[in-house]
C-alpha cells in the first residue's frame, strides 16, 4: 500500500462526536486542544451533537481541508468514523482518526493508538497510507457490514448502552439477550466470481477488518491481505446451538464450526427472497449503524480508496 509522509504545517479540521455535551466529549476537546495548541499546529474542531449532523459536518470539513491543503479527522467511534469517512473518500484529502468509542477496531488494526493524547499526536508527526474500504451500493464501510440477525443486535446493544453504559460487558450481554429472544431465517440469492448460490441463513457478515476477524477465528481473514473482504453466513440453528457460536467466536474458533459457512470475494451481489418474490428494501447495518438499502446490494473491496494517517514504521534497531 503506497505511503507517503505528511507535511508538517498540514492544518487540521476536526470533526467531533459531542453526544449529549458529557463530560467525557468535553474532556476530549480539551486533550485535542492542550496537544496542539502546545506542538503549534493549525487546527479547527467542530463538535456536533447531534449524530443526523456528522454527515453534513464531515462535507463541510472535506471543503476546507481541500481549500487549505488540510486533513481531516474523526473524533468519535466506529460510526462516527464512517459518517466522515463516507465524505473522504474519493476526495484526495487525508484522514485522520481519534478513536473513542468500545471496540476501536478500525483504529487498532491500523496501529493508531486509543488513547486520545497519543492519538493526537500520531496526527502531528504520522505518515500516510492507502487503506482499503468495504462499499454497500453507495455506503462504504471500514470494519463489517451485516444483515439479518446482526443489524437485530446491534439495535438492540444500543438500547443497553443508553440504558447501563458503553462497555463491552455491556455489548456482550446485549447480543446474548438477543440471541435468547430468536431469530428469522433469510433465503439470499448470491452471485459472486461468476456463479450464483442459495443461502439459507439467519445472518450475513461482511468483514473488511483482519483484526476483528482474527480474534473469532474466521481463516478467510488472510483474504483481506489480497485486496478481498471475507463473507460470513451462519445456518440456521437453534437457540442452544447459537450460543454455542457465540463462544465459539469469543474463543476464536467460530470458523471451524460446521453451521458456519465463509468464503471470500472482491465483488459479490445478493438478494434477500421471501415466499420466492426478491424483496425491495433490506436492512443493513455499517460499522455498527443501521439503515435500510435498496436491493439488490452489491458489494465491493475498494482498495486504496482511503488515505489513512498512521504511525511511521521504525527500521528494527
Amino acid at each position: 500500500m503506497p505511503v507517503s509522509s505528511l507535511p508538517a504545517d498540514t492544518p487540521l479540521f476536526i470533526v467531533l462526536n459531542a453526544g449529549s455535551g458529557s463530560h467525557d466529549s468535553r474532556q476530549t476537546r480539551e486533550t485535542i486542544e492542550r496537544v496542539l495548541e502546545g506542538a503549534g499546529r493549525r487546527h479547527r474542531i467542530q463538535s456536533v451533537k447531534d449524530a443526523r449532523r456528522l454527515s453534513a459536518a464531515a462535507r463541510k470539513a472535506v471543503e476546507d481541508a481541500r481549500t487549505e491543503r488540510g486533513a481531516v479527522v474523526a473524533a468519535g467511534g466506529d460510526g462516527t468514523i464512517n459518517a466522515v469517512a463516507q465524505a473522504v473518500v474519493g476526495s484526495g484529502v487525508p484522514f485522520g482518526v481519534l478513536p473513542e468509542g468500545t471496540f476501536n477496531y478500525f483504529a487498532r488494526e491500523h496501529g493508531i493508538p486509543t488513547e486520545t493524547a497519543d492519538a493526537v499526536r500520531l496526527l502531528l508527526d504520522g505518515n500516510v497510507r492507502s487503506v482499503r474500504v468495504g462499499r454497500v451500493n453507495d455506503r462504504i464501510f471500514l470494519v463489517n457490514a451485516s444483515l439479518g440477525l446482526y443489524p437485530k443486535l446491534l439495535e438492540d446493544r444500543e438500547e443497553w448502552k443508553r440504558q447501563f453504559g458503553r462497555s463491552r460487558l455491556v455489548a456482550l450481554w446485549a447480543g446474548t439477550i438477543a440471541l435468547l429472544r430468536g431469530h428469522r431465517r433469510m433465503t439470499l440469492e448470491v452471485e459472486h466470481a461468476g456463479c450464483r448460490r442459495t443461502l439459507h441463513t439467519s445472518t450475513l457478515f461482511i468483514g473488511n477488518n483482519r483484526l476483528q476477524l482474527d480474534q473469532i477465528g474466521i481463516a478467510e481473514a488472510a483474504a483481506l491481505d489480497e485486496g478481498r473482504l471475507a463473507a460470513l453466513a451462519l445456518r440456521p440453528v437453534g437457540r442452544f446451538a447459537m450460543l454455542c457460536l457465540l463462544a465459539r467466536g469469543a474463543f476464536g474458533t467460530l470458523g471451524e464450526a460446521d453451521e458456519v459457512n465463509s468464503f471470500s470475494f472482491r465483488t459479490l451481489r445478493l438478494t434477500v427472497l421471501r415466499r420466492g418474490r426478491r424483496h425491495g428494501r433490506i436492512k443493513v447495518a455499517t460499522d455498527g449503524e443501521v439503515l435500510w438499502l435498496r436491493a439488490p446490494l452489491e458489494f465491493a473491496a475498494l482498495p486504496d480508496a482511503l488515505s489513512l494517517i498512521v504511525p511511521v514504521e521504525r527500521a528494527p534497531a
